[in-house]
């Protein structure tokens, strides 16, 4: 964003919804393929070893966290973006050949037996479904650049499309794959790779026209290495804050009753997720509209406002009625287990507000190119879970109970980590190596 001129409430809202939709139809589409694992043999067991195994893939895919955030920053010129699209490649390299290590059977037992602590009856779905997350991994790097090519010009909407395409044909597959009897943990991560590589496709042929013209000139562009550095901080962050998901269910997973209380909570998060996603959003919205001053609050009143709205949403499905048809009749949830539901759903409100202002201020840092500040904050909220989830373990508190709370004070803990930091004096950060003519780095 350019121009001078403060934005309007207008633009604000026209450019973060789609962004916003485009999020939480992303994170939407977990819910949807989730009738596909819990139809086949074992039922939401099967749901809980595809959630633990997709938790496995984030957290590797996490190598590549923040890389919509450098496209942003660098990928503004022909050559920046060149050299941001090869580190996209080569994260994405990266994530598949150390997915592929853990398909190996003792190491995949190390992982989702001994590290995590998974029950048998969990382990063995969560196994199952994983060799195939490396398609599904390497299709969302696939997309990266060309959402980069679409935020960077303002087309959240086609982006949005795009994602649009994807919710859409999931939508028809789920339940055309239970029709056909095409169920279980491996069924259901196929379900889901063919919408994201439509999704892939819509958003390349969308980005074709910006590939071809870029705003600004070539000057002080950066080489490959300096991107891998500035993404560096980002992708610990995007693994810490992964962890956090591993950490979460390895906790509950010990806590009384572990095969009710996991279903429980991931089927509640599963709508939680996707607000709390969409309000990350609010980072793309401080990138494309940064604060003409350092009074100038209109982005975070917008942040406020947003979400807020977002964050009671997943509260309707838990109205009467509505509950039975969406957890039990749709998620095979057992009738009896509905209002372990309903509770974690209640404590969840509180979590995609939080999650939006700390976006906000990481899209602050990420302006004046502090992501060391970013990762000290996805620090604070990783050392936060550590001590809450085990505190809570510690005093018996039911295990659909423990997510919640847990992920509410981390995400508080590290929006405090980023306030105070933000307030301290900038120091020098290292000279930025550059390369305008060479392809050198």
């Amino acid at each position: 964003m350019n121009d001078a001129a403060a934005p309007s409430y207008r633009q604000l809202t026209a450019f973060f919804i789609p962004l916003a939709l485009q999020a939480a139809s992303q994170s939407l589409t977990y819910p949807l393929v989730a009738m596909v694992a819990t139809h086949g043999p074992g039922g939401t067991l099967n749901l809980a070893g595809v959630a633990q195994s997709n938790v496995v893939m984030f957290l590797v895919g996490a190598v590549g966290a923040g890389l919509v955030t450098s496209g942003m920053v660098f990928g503004k010129s022909r050559l920046g973006f060149s050299r941001f699209f090869a580190v996209n490649n080569l994260m994405a390299t990266t994530a598949a050949l150390v997915q592929a290590v853990i398909c190996i059977p003792p190491v995949g037992h190390a992982v989702f037996g001994a590290l995590l602590g998974l029950p048998s009856s969990i382990e063995g779905p969560a196994r199952q479904a994983f060799p195939l997350t490396i398609l599904l991994n390497f299709l969302f790097f696939a997309r990266t650049p060309y959402e980069v090519l679409l935020f960077n010009n303002g087309a959240s909407g086609r982006a949005c499309t795009a994602t649009f395409a994807r919710i859409g044909l999931t939508l028809a597959l789920a339940p055309l794959f239970v029709w056909a009897g095409l169920v279980g943990p491996r069924w259901a991560v196929i379900c889901q790779a063919i919408p994201v590589g439509v999704e892939v496709a819509v958003a390349w042929y969308y980005s074709r026209r910006f590939a071809s013209v870029f705003a600004q000139v070539e000057e002080n562009v950066p080489r490959r290495r300096a991107i891998i550095w500035f993404n560096l901080p980002l992708s610990l962050g995007g693994f810490l804050m992964t962890l956090s998901g591993l950490l979460l269910g390895a906790v509950i997973a010990r806590s009384n009753q572990p095969e009710r209380m996991l279903p429980a909570y991931y089927l509640a998060i599963g709508l939680a997720n996707p607000m709390a996603y969409a309000a990350t959003r609010l980072q793309n919205v401080v990138l494309y509209f940064p604060p003409r001053s350092g009074e100038d609050n209109l982005t975070l009143r917008f942040a406020l406002r947003a979400g807020a709205i977002v964050s009671f949403i997943p509260l309707v499905f838990i109205l009467p009625g509505l509950s039975h048809w969406y957890y039990v009749s749709l998620q095979r949830l057992p009738p009896t287990d509905l209002s372990l539901v309903c509770v974690s759903a209640l404590l969840l409100v509180a979590y995609p507000f939080t999650s939006g202002l700390r976006a906000y201020r990481e899209g602050l840092a990420a302006l004046t190119r502090r992501t060391s500040t970013i990762l000290a904050g996805n620090i604070a909220f990783i050392a936060s879970l550590a001590i809450a989830a085990p505190t809570c373990l510690a005093l018996k508190v039911a295990g659909n109970m423990i997510g919640p709370v847990a992920v509410i004070i981390s995400n508080l803990a590290g929006l405090g980590a980023l306030v105070l930091l933000q307030s301290l004096p900038e120091s020098p950060g290292p000279v930025e190596v550059i390369d305008v003519e060479g392809e050198r780095g």
